[in-house]
């Protein structure tokens, strides 16, 4: 393990040009010769966006599995970027939402789908006002890795969170606007936690919904991240605030919201969605419980 990671702080250290050409490769490999997941890509694809033929479906999939290559590199580089290049790199919109949550006293919760990049969001840390950022993840098989990973978004005064601890450090942590909170959302939970679902890009989908239970309990403000691929290595992130319908959010109204926006982004522009997640392996769960597809 400790012999790969010194070859990845190394391909780090390349500058991305070289990068994006491991990137070329790497996508003829995945696509042309091993034919990585393609089954599971196109099959949600197709059940996604079932008014395409064929050929349109297909240039997505090329596409997409062109900008997964440069997320994987793009995540190598992680490891040993600046901040002053995420700056140039990743523009961040609508800024506003963080300073009017400063000035109402709460603390944010993020919400972003797995739009490439994800893992390039780590620097918002250090243009905002507010002086605590927590990045939430999910726990690894590989404790290696994952302490690796962690290290990556405990970049830039980060301090990262694992999905199970979040709840009580917010509790714990003082609701005065200097907090954000960072969900990647559109998790797949386990089997066992599924509670509910909802129509998602044509779909039956189980939806995670740890943070919904923090809408329904908490004075929280929530803000849907929209990450736009403006050309090869440059990114722009727009900020939306997430309100309720009345004074507070019902149940399942903010996960309802989220999905919708996040479908909206990948309507968009499809191909920078990750679509090898096998995100509705666990529908059956649902149908199980009575629901019902539409």
């Amino acid at each position: 393990m400790k012999t790969v990671f010194a070859l990845v702080i190394l391909l780090s250290k390349l500058p991305l040009k070289i990068l994006y050409i491991f990137s070329d490769i790497l996508y003829f490999l995945m696509y042309h010769v091993i034919g990585y997941r393609k089954n599971v890509v196109y099959e949600n694809l197709k059940n996604s966006f079932p008014e395409k033929n064929r050929e349109e479906l297909k240039e997505i999939e090329q596409k997409f599995y062109s900008n997964f290559s440069d997320y994987i590199v793009e995540t190598l580089k992680a490891f040993t970027i600046t901040s002053e290049e995420l700056r140039v790199r990743v523009q961040h919109i609508n800024q506003d939402v963080f300073h009017q949550a400063k000035d109402e006293g709460k603390n944010i919760i993020l919400l972003s789908g797995h739009i490439f990049n994800w893992e390039w969001f780590n620097a918002l840390a250090t243009i905002i006002p507010q002086e605590k950022s927590f990045p939430v993840y999910k726990k690894m098989n590989s404790d290696f890795w994952e302490e690796k990973i962690k290290n990556i978004r405990n970049k830039y005064g980060n301090h990262a969170l694992e999905a199970g601890e979040v709840t009580r450090h917010l509790i714990k942590n003082k609701n005065d606007g200097n907090s954000i909170y960072m969900f990647v959302a559109d998790q797949s939970p386990y089997a066992l936690d599924i509670s509910y679902g909802l129509k998602f890009l044509n779909q039956l989908t189980p939806a995670f919904t740890g943070y919904d239970r923090l809408a329904t309990k908490m004075d929280l403000i929530f803000v849907y991240c929209e990450m736009k691929k403006v050309k090869r290595g440059f990114y722009q992130v727009n900020y939306y605030r997430i309100y309720p319908d009345s004074e507070k959010f019902e149940p399942f109204e903010v996960v309802k919201k989220f999905h919708k926006l996040l479908e909206n982004t990948i309507q968009k522009r499809p191909d920078n969605w990750l679509w090898s997640h096998k995100r509705w392996k666990y529908k059956s769960v649902l149908l199980e419980k009575g629901y019902k597809e539409q």
